[in-house]
Formats: C-alpha cells, structure tokens, sequence
C-alpha cells in the first residue's frame, strides 16, 4: 500500500481487534485505563441534573440562569484542554491524565460538602479542569499506545466509557429519586473514578511516543514489544526517528516554546489541515446539541407530556443505555467501514431526526389544552398563577403559555378519564382522536402541587399533557442511535492520529478547546432558546447547523482508517480529494505495473 493509497475494507477488523487484545492484554489494560476518563465526563452530565433539582429554587432566588450552573464545569473544560495541550507536550501524557484526576477528585469532593449553589460552582469549575485535560489526553495516551489496524476500537473506549458513565448516573438517580440527602452521595461517588484511575495509571507507563521524542529510546522500544511484535517494533522505531528529526530541525529553526510551537504549528500546512478536520468535526459533535440533550433529558421527556418525574428518568435512562449501545457500535465497524463514512452517515441520520422532532414538538405546542378560567378559580386565587390572573390575554392562555410563565398546569379531572377510556380500545385511538380539555394554571409550589394531585389530577411543570409524547420520545431515541456511533466517538478517533507527532499534544489542546467552547455556547444557550423558540425551534436551528456541518466534513475530513501516524501525515502533505473515504486515490507507476 502507498502512503495515502485506498485500503480495502476486512471484514475480520473487529475480531482481529478483539484477537489481538486476547493475546495481548497489555494493550486493553492501557486502553481501559486511559478511558475511566471518559466515565468523569459521563457521570457528570448525569448528575448535575439532581443538583438542579435540589437547588431549583435557591438558584432562582440568587438570579442564576440554570444553564450557568451546567455551563461552569464547561468553563472549567475550556482551560483545562488549552493546558492539557501544554501538559502533553511538556510532561507527557501519562502526568497530564494523574494530574486530571487529582482536580477531579478535589471538585468531587467540594460540591459533595457544599452548603450553597456558590460553591457547588467552584466545585463544577474544579471538575470542568479535570474533564477538559482528561478529555484531550485519554483519546491520544489510547492512540498512541495502539496497534494502527485497531486504533479506531480501542479509542472507542473512551467514548464508551462517557456514555457508559451517562448511562449509570441516570440509573442511580433512578433508584434514589426520593431519598433525602442523595444528590451528596452521588456527587461523592463522581470521585471515586478518578481515584481508581489515578492508582491505575501509576502503574501504567508514558506514551511511548512522546519518550522517543524526550530521547528515552529504550524506554520507548521496551513498550513497544509490549505491544507490536519484534519486525512491527523497528518499523515504528524508524518511523518515530523521521517524525522526531523533522520536529528537532523546526524547533532549531524556530525556537522551543509552547507559544512558538502554536505559531510553528499554524504555519504548517500539514497542521493547518488537521486542525482544519479536527477542529470541524469537534465543533459538529456540539453543535449537533447532543451534551445538551443529554444534560436535559428528563426535562425534555416533560416536555414531550410526560409529568412524572420518575417516568421521565425511566425514559431518560433508556436514551443514555442507547448512546452507550451506540458507542459498542461504534466500536464493532470504526476500523472495518472508517471514521469518515460513521460521520456522515451518523450526519445525516442526525438531521433528518431533528427535523422531524421540531414537526411533533411544534404539532405538540400548537395543540396543547387550554387555560379555563372556571378551573383556575376552582383552585382559588391564591394557588392561581398570579401572571394569568393579571394578563389581559388570558382567555387566549394555553398550557404552554403557562408554563413559559413559571407556573404550573393541572390537567382537568375529566381529560384523565377520558385518557382512560381511550385506551381501553386497545387501537391506538387515544393518540389519534383523544383530545384534552381546558385545565388550571397554577402556581408552581409544592403546596399547590399537593392540591391538584389530591383531586387524583396531573400536576405538569415542565411540559404539557400530549398525544405527541410517545412519538417525541421514539424519535428522541432514533436521533441518539444515528448520533453515537458516528458523531459520538469519531471526532475523538480523528483528533488522536491526525496531526503530526511533534504537534500531537498543540492540535489536540486546539481541537479540543473549540469542542469545549462549542460545548459552552449551546449548553448556555439551549434553554433560552427552547423558552424562546420552543423546543421544535430549537430542534430546527440545530438541524440547520448539522446540516451546514455535514458539508465541512464532506470537503474537510479525510480518511484516516488502517493508516500508520506518518502515513497520515503524508495524505495531509499531499493533500486528498473530497469523496465518500475522502482519501486521495493514486497509485505509483511501479506498483500499477506490479498489478
């Protein structure tokens, strides 16, 4: 094969995958290792969820916006991969990985104390550090450390682990919905990942690469017969002592130095078109807005008509256990089918399940019961919301407009029967023809929530009774299968191999900066946007980024499947033409003869 050329695709690449960490564990025990980073990330997305919860009115009452406390550990990110960058290339990848889960492990245990929503921040922004460098550092110390045939496999790993960890929040926030105290224990425990991989990691060697390139060559070559066999060890050998030239001879020319190495970096070609591919494909994976939707997830299965808190996590848990199939997925065809034909197959999948959310939500709005005025007195004038009882449109006042007030809708006693009755037919009747009739809109305490519930009614807070809910849910599903074995895992995958060994460390920290900064723009955003768009505007405007995201990685993201780093290196000098493998398809003269 010529650096570049057209690999054919094996069918055997999971079961070799699977063969070659059998005979040799070593390989897995890195991999599984470096990836309890991911499982930080994951279960902090989960459990945030039951501190807002907890805290949900204390925050209101200190004028925090929801979303900045989501946003913080986002914040944290942002810094956390820009010196994780520095950390890799100066200390290597190993001391940046003990060094993320020591700020980890310090923010666990911050919010586990905390007696207010400041420093649950502090907190979140301590956390957000260890996650940012865990985040850029985990995917490249699995990379580096792995055979190029099932490179794409073992650094699925790592994006296992996130949805792994997104998948077990949710299950023990499931079981302990009504436990007082919970959310302390849960936030605690975050900690003790970082814990057993700090431990873990001490017992675990640096990256082999970055100790060719610190001269600890014996270092380097004992790993690497740990892992390749004795001909693949010096062929690795020979090509790290290329990458290693190339990179002492700019630094020579240039100067040592992390802001010399950015600007050497940016005025490479090679690197300009990683970062290119590598910056695209992370700003897509957020602007998809899937951390968003795994952040509200229960929130948006209320959305869908769903009131009870405990179905909405039930249905919340089963869309994190489809993102974590969808990373197994992933793992099983990353090596066989490639990283860029998973995007944009997953791209696509993605933007027509977004378009056809925004329809049922909007359908769901436009639909949604009415506010009558007798149902509302019923209830009194001090449990009725204070903002329809001085509204001078209020005969025009729906469940969704109550709720955009900040109050609450208490579903009419005889929609509940009639639900029931529609579903008694047995022939789906009840999402076709049954329709709800006007209820309350009342205050949102918990005394009122009391009142409407004694009256054997529904009380709904952040989403209204429709015949659209299960659908919503469905599709909720089938966007999260089209999301996690492409988008969910890849961008990671690419960010690993796609830029040169001597900018290995400077691309990363970059790359996975603009994820972060693309994480913090839409989880800022998102609930502003749903309480101003709606949640099928919202769907919408994120279906249009897809899509303009979609035609970057078109012409932007090359192949990068069963190639060596330096033969990555080499498709990005010498270019490659946009097509379904996006690598460049040329032959030399000497091997058409030889066919």
């Amino acid at each position: 094969m010529v650096e570049g050329g057209v690999t054919t695709a094996d069918k055997t690449e999971f079961t070799e995958c699977w063969k070659t960490v059998w005979k040799t564990p070593y390989i897995m025990r890195l991999a599984f290792s470096a990836g309890i980073g991911g499982l930080l990330f994951g279960y902090d997305t989960g459990y945030i969820k039951l501190i807002l919860d907890r805290f949900y009115k204390l925050i209101l009452s200190l004028m925090l916006h929801l979303e900045t406390i989501v946003s913080m550990a986002v914040a944290g990110a942002i810094i956390g991969a820009a010196f994780g960058g520095y950390m890799n290339d100066r200390w290597g990848r190993r001391v940046a990985i003990l060094g993320a889960d020591i700020v980890f492990f310090l923010g666990a245990i911050v919010m586990a104390a905390a007696p207010n929503p400041w420093v649950i921040i502090i907190g979140r922004i301590l956390v957000g550090l260890g996650v940012g460098m865990a985040s850029m550092t985990a995917p490249l110390y699995i990379s580096e450390a792995s055979p190029a045939r099932i490179r794409g496999a073992l650094v699925s790993t790592n994006g296992l682990m996130i949805t792994g960890g997104q998948f077990l929040s949710y299950l023990i926030n499931l079981a302990f919905t009504k436990a007082p105290g919970t959310w302390r224990w849960m936030v605690g425990v975050a900690g003790i990942p970082a814990l057993v991989q700090f431990v873990l990691m001490l017992s675990l060697p640096e990256s082999p690469r970055w100790l060719y390139r610190k001269d600890r060559v014996d270092e380097a070559r004992a790993i690497l017969e740990k892992i390749y066999t004795a001909h693949e060890v010096e062929d690795e050998l020979n090509a790290l002592k290329l990458s290693v030239d190339a990179e002492k001879a700019d630094e020579a020319a240039l100067g040592e130095g992390m802001i010399a190495k950015v600007k050497s970096a940016l005025k490479n070609r090679v690197v300009r078109r990683g970062l290119y591919a590598g910056i695209t494909v992370q700003v897509a994976q957020q602007f998809v807005g899937i951390n968003t939707v795994m952040y509200y997830a229960p929130t948006i299965v209320q959305f869908a008509g769903f009131a009870s808190n405990s179905v909405a996590l039930s249905l919340s848990l089963i869309t994190s256990g489809l993102n974590a199939v969808g990373s197994i997925v992933s793992m099983c065809f990353v090596d066989r089918y490639g990283r860029r034909r998973l995007m944009l197959v997953s791209m696509i999948g993605i933007i027509f399940f977004l378009v056809i959310l925004s329809v049922v939500f909007m359908e769901a709005a436009s639909h949604a019961p009415k506010i009558s005025g007798i149902e509302s007195a019923h209830f009194g004038s001090n449990s009725s919301c204070s903002a329809y009882l001085t509204a001078t449109d209020a005969p025009r006042w729906s469940c969704m407009t109550c709720l955009k007030a900040d109050c609450a809708f208490c579903a009419n006693a005889a929609s509940e029967s009639l639900k029931f009755s529609c579903c008694q037919t047995g022939i789906d009747i009840y999402f076709l023809h049954c329709q709800f009739h006007p209820g309350a809109c009342l205050d949102s305490s918990k005394v009122v929530r009391g009142e409407c519930r004694a009256e054997n009614r529904v009380f709904f807070e952040k989403g209204c009774p429709s015949k659209f809910g299960f659908l919503a849910v469905i599709l909720l599903g089938l966007y999260i299968i089209s999301y996690s074995p492409g988008m969910g895992t890849v961008p990671w995958i690419v960010n690993s191999e796609i830029y040169p060994l001597r900018y290995r460390g400077v691309g990363g920290g970059i790359a996975a900066v603009a994820n972060w900064c693309s994480n913090l723009i839409v989880s800022e955003s998102y609930l502003s946007l749903t309480e101003a768009l709606g949640a099928g505007g919202t769907f919408l405007v994120f279906a249009g980024i897809s899509t303009i995201s979609l035609i970057f990685i078109y012409f932007l993201v090359p192949e990068t499947k069963g190639l060596q780093f330096e033969e990555v290196e080499k498709l990005l000098e010498d270019g490659y033409r946009p097509g379904l493998f996006g690598r460049k398809k040329e032959q030399s003269k000497d091997q058409v003869e030889s066919t």
